[in-house]
């Protein structure tokens, strides 16, 4: 294995930080690998090539947290068209409206302070 020019979860972030959705592929699998890391699971290959996703996917589960302080929130686990999933949230819409089966895109929180930039999903009709 060649030694990596900067983690996995560097080169993940640095794709957020420019707008994307970065995500690996393996050959040696044939298909997506989320979250990012050194070697495929499975195979143990270090063959994990980065791409961009398209930033559309499908919401698989989702649930509604109440916080002791705050507005509720959902948390969804995302089915990303490249064929990886994904647990995030979809805002611009009330929490219990989100439902198994919405089409949903792609887009960056950004960072606030000491906190990093993640991905985050609005419903297809709602994005601009």
């Amino acid at each position: 294995m060649q030694p990596a020019t900067s983690s996995p979860l560097a080169t993940y972030i640095e794709h957020l930080k420019r707008g994307e959705l970065g995500y690996q592929f393996s050959p040696s699998l044939g298909k997506a690998v989320f979250y990012p890391r050194v070697i495929a699971p499975v195979t143990g290959a270090d063959d994990l090539e980065w791409r961009v996703s398209a930033g559309l996917g499908t919401v698989h589960a989702t649930t509604v947290t109440h916080p002791a302080k705050g507005d509720p929130y959902n948390v969804c686990l995302i089915d990303m068209d490249e064929g990886y999933r994904l647990m995030s949230r979809v805002e611009d819409i009330d929490p219990f409206a989100v439902k198994i089966g919405m089409r949903v895109t792609f887009r960056v929180h950004p960072a606030e302070g000491d906190e990093d930039p993640y991905p985050v999903f609005t419903p297809v009709e709602n994005a601009q």
